[in-house]
Parts: structure tokens; sequence; C-alpha cells
């Protein structure tokens, strides 16, 4: 609501300015002026917003919260469980009344007051775990405990729901009695009451619409201007925003019932299985049949989360009832009947059957791109701007809301779509379209409850459903015959022959150069293949080379030859010694 003021031109305020003290209290009292209106269509349209935003979320999101809250609710029970030390009998019989109860409470097959499901729920444990091994679950961890209680709580949610096959007869090939009796009775119902809601939504979003055209053709003429025209504006956006969020619930819960059904058809093979696998035996190996019970608890419990998804969708559904009363109490059926007179109201559809005939031809339009559904896959599932309302009936019939019809041609302005209610008004919104939205953004600051309704993506900080690329779920595709021819090589200098972009085809060469390290050419020939061919080979003849080298040269030198005489014969004798080495030169 603060920013709604702020941005609301008339207040003077600006987004950029820094506020005083008289700013902070000039806004407190225009704020608390705006909530404390009486019977304000505006008001209440801004209040189903905000209510909408707050408690509806995407599939995923709610399933997330079912989960979430079941196990809050049991964790007291679980913990309890687990954190428990029996020392006697009586305490060992209570611990295993309690693991019963929690089996039931997370399972859903019944209530832990009702004996019979009590003993059916006790009979199935006892058969997969007796009460003597309890002594053994006492000694495991905490997180091991809460483990086993989930897989002893699918396998006897399991046993249950084939006790109940059985008792149904061999003959039955339905299970829908196994089915939550809550999605049985609930889903037919919820589906034709958002459907019966929507239509009267419908019907008074046509005559607020036909009573605005007519007062805006005849505003001139006396007598005609004491009709409140905003207040019938406010009152024609009540009603689109209701009919946009019913249209939203009614797309969940069709996803609901088919999930239901396809869940229902997979019990059914699965139970006919376990059936032909059971037969008449006494006994059948755990291998084999535990894995089929918790595949029947898996069915079950996405059974029971369709359930509490159909239940939270009707509850907003019911929540979203008390944000007509304001348009109600002003605008009676009887007062807008009486605006109508003899005009006619139009359907959306039947609009759409007048302008289907009129076509944008692009080939004449070349200053901007169209789009049109015979050249666009999925043309029915792009993200239009402003929620596929007609941007220039907007702003030229004074905030009037027309659907636009894609048939005519989508304009794609800066990588957006826009449709339009006429060709005319695709002309003059593609003659100047900056022009008409910045005019269709001012026209929402004075509304805003436009803002979301039209999903304006310049105030994502206001309407969070109109953060950029939230809704951009499916990406336009134009379908086309077009060819192109460009040179591998533009400049012929620049070609590297050796290059290869292909990296797998580099180690295929590599692996080649390295496995021919080991390998060694060979020949052979045979009397077949001997002179099969003429062979040529020229030569070229030896030639006399002669060399010169060093001469002979040699040197000679003296024999060494000594002579010793008297060494025999005479003890005291001398010895002498007589050189006979002769002369080189002699």
């Amino acid at each position: 609501m603060v920013n709604a003021v702020v941005l609301d031109p008339r207040n003077g305020f600006s987004v950029d300015q820094t506020l005083t003290k008289q700013d902070v209290q000039k806004i407190e009292e225009l704020c608390l002026d705006k909530l404390m209106e009486k019977c304000s269509p505006s008001l209440d349209t801004i209040k189903m917003q905000v209510y909408f935003d707050m408690n509806y979320t995407s599939r995923r999101e709610f399933l997330e919260e079912i989960h979430q809250v079941k196990e809050s609710r049991l964790s007291p029970l679980s913990r309890e469980i687990a954190d428990s030390r029996v020392k006697t009998r009586e305490e060992l019989d209570a611990l295993y009344r309690k693991i019963v109860t929690y089996i039931l409470l997370l399972s859903g097959m019944g209530s832990p007051t009702d004996v019979n499901t009590l003993q059916e729920a006790t009979a199935a444990l006892q058969s997969i775990f007796p009460q003597s091994e309890l002594g053994t679950f006492m000694m495991l961890l905490k997180r091991d405990k809460e483990q086993q209680l989930n897989e002893l709580t699918m396998i006897v949610t399991g046993i249950q729901l084939f006790n109940k096959a059985i008792k149904m007869g061999e003959e039955e090939t339905d299970f829908h009695e196994l089915v939550p009796t809550v999605i049985n009775e609930a889903l037919p119902v919820i589906n034709k009451s958002i459907e019966s809601e929507m239509s009267v939504s419908q019907s008074l979003a046509w005559k607020y619409t036909a009573v605005l055209e007519k007062l805006m053709e005849s505003v001139c003429q006396p007598g005609e201007c004491d009709i409140p025209i905003v207040l019938l504006q406010q009152a024609l956006y009540n009603v689109r925003q209701h009919e946009a969020f019913l249209r939203m619930l009614l797309a969940d819960a069709c996803l609901c019932a088919k999930n239901v059904e396809i869940l229902q058809r997979e019990l059914s093979l699965q139970m006919k299985l376990l059936k032909e696998t059971v037969q008449s035996k006494t006994a059948v190996p755990t291998v084999k049949v535990f894995p089929l019970f918790k595949a029947l608890s898996k069915l079950w419990c996405g059974l029971q989360d369709e359930a509490e998804l159909l239940n939270i969708l009707n509850n907003i559904r019911l929540n979203l009832q008390p944000f007509l009363t304001s348009q109600a109490k002003i605008f009676s059926e009887a007062y807008l009947d009486s605006l109508l007179e003899t005009s006619e109201v139009k359907t959306d559809e039947q609009r759409m059957t007048e302008s289907s005939d009129e076509h944008i031809v692009p080939s004449e339009m070349k200053a901007q791109e169209w789009l049109l559904p015979d050249t666009t896959a999925g043309s029915n599932d792009l993200p239009l701007q402003y929620n596929g309302i007609c941007g220039y009936m907007l702003v030229n019939r004074n905030g009037l809301l027309l659907p636009g019809n894609p048939n005519i041609g989508i304009l794609k302005h800066k990588e957006k779509l826009y449709v339009f209610s006429s060709k005319k008004a695709a002309l003059k919104f593609s003659s100047n379209p900056d022009d008409f939205i910045a005019e269709i953004a001012e026209r929402a600051k004075i509304s805003p409850e436009l803002i979301h309704l039209l999903k304006l993506q310049q105030f994502s900080s206001i309407s969070p459903y109109c953060m950029p690329g939230s809704s951009v779920l499916v990406r336009h595709v134009t379908k086309c015959e077009s060819s192109t021819q460009t040179d591998i090589h533009p400049l012929e200098t620049n070609v590297v022959n050796s290059y290869e972009w292909n990296e797998w085809e580099l180690r295929r060469k590599a692996i080649k150069l390295a496995d021919l390290l080991t390998k060694v050419t060979k020949s052979s020939q045979t009397e077949l293949s001997h002179m099969r061919r003429e062979n040529v080979t020229q030569t070229w003849l030896l030639k006399n080379v002669a060399c010169q080298s060093k001469r002979d040269g040699e040197s000679n030198t003296p024999k060494p030859q000594m002579y010793l005489a008297h060494l025999r014969g005479r003890r005291d004798g001398h010895v002498v010694k007589t050189n006979l080495a002769r002369s080189v030169d002699e």
C-alpha cells in the first residue's frame, strides 16, 4: 500500500526523493485512508491479490509443505518412540502400541481410535515385525530407528491395502474403493464449484465491459454523467482478477484429476501383480513381496497428497469469495441490467470471432516484427504482455479491459509480445508502442490493482508475479524457409592445412603415430609374383680416385751391452765391468 501511494502521481511523491517527517506522516494518512475505505472494489482487489500471493504457490512447493506439515505433526510421537527406554513388559506393550499408532497416523489408513482399524494394523505389523524383535529395535541408533519406522509403515500400508482388495473379491477389476474417500467425493465437486464461480465472474465481467463501452460512447450526453465510471472500472478489475485466479486454481485441479486417474490405474495394475505373486501360497519370500507392498504404499501416499492439494485449492477458492462483496453491493445485477437496457453483452469468444477475419500482413509492416499463429510454433503458450489484454484499448478507452486476439497478429517489440482486440488497434499501437507502454504504466500508478492483474514487469518490486522471466516459460519459434551459404576459408592465406578442430581426430592421429613405432616393413617374393613387372634402376660406376699420404720414416737406437769379468774363481777378486755397446753408425 505504501508503494501504491508513493507511485500515485496525484499524491505528489517521487520515488527518488528523500522523505521528510511530513512526507512520512502524509504517506501514513493516505495509506490509512485507503485501507479504511468502505465498499471499495479497488481495495478488495488489492486484498485479493495479497491473499493469493501469500497462500498460493507452485504444485511442487504445495506438496513439500504437505509433507513438512505431516512430519512436524508426527515428530513428537516419532521422537518419543526413538528415545524410549523400556524395562518392563507393560512398557514394551505400550511402545508397540505407539508404533502401531504412528503407522496409522503416517499412512492415513484410518483412525487409531477405531478398534477394527487398530486390530488390522496390529495384525499386519506382527506378521513382519513381531513384538519379540523390539529388543533388537531398541539397540539401533536413532536415525536407524526412524528409517525402520518408515519402512514398517510402507509395508504395513501395503498389507492393509492388499487385505482390503482381497475382501472386495477376486472378480473385481477396478479398485476405486481403495482410493481415499476425500478424492472420490471432493474431486468432481471442487472442479464444478470452480467452473461455476468462474462462469459467474465471466458473465459479470462481460456485463461491466458492455456498460463501460456504452457509457464511454455516450459520455457527452446529458443525464449520463452521474453514473460512477471509476467504480465500474474498479468492479471490472475486481471480477477479472477473480477470474484469473480461478483459472489458475482450475488448471491445478484438472492436473490433480489427471494425476489421480494415473495413480488409480497404476494402483490397479500393482494390485493385480501382487495377487498373482501371492495367489494362494502360504509363504512368499520377502524379497519378492515387500517391494510390491512398498510400491502400493507409495501410490497410496500419492493419492493422499492429491487429496490434500485439492483441499488446499478448495480453501483458497472459498477464501476468495469475500473479496467480491464490495462490487456486488454497489452494482447489483438488476442495476447492471438497467444500465445495459437493450445493449448487447458480448462474450470474450464472440469478440474473438468478430475479429478473426482481420489479419496483419507482416510484409506490409516492415517497421515492426509480427508473429502469426500459422507460422509460430506454440502460439497459444506464448508469454503475452498485459496478461493477454489489448494495450491500445486500455489507453484509448480510459482503462477498459478487452481481451486481445492472437489470430490478428502478435507484435514483437523489444523482445516482448503484445496482442490486440482489432486490426485497427494493432496498427495504432505499433505506430508508437513506447508511448502506449508509458501511458499504461502511468494508468497502473493510479489504479495499483492493474500492476498485478496485467503482470507489469516494471513494477516487479510490488508484484512478485511480475518478475522478469517468471512467466517466460515458452520461447516463441517462428517457422520459415531459409537458406544460407558461407565460404569455408574467406582468406586463403590463413588456411592451416594441419589444423584439426576435432579433439578426437587429433587423438586418433597421435595413437596411429605411436603405433607405428612397433611396425616393421617387410617384403617377400614368390614364384607367382616373380617377373610380374619390369623394374629399371640407374646407377653410376665408380671412378678412379687417388690420394697421397705422409712418407715413411725410421730411426734406430744403440743396443746396450755390458760384460762383467772375474765373477768366478776368486773370492777376493774385483769384478770388472766392460761396456760393449756399439755406436749406431758402426
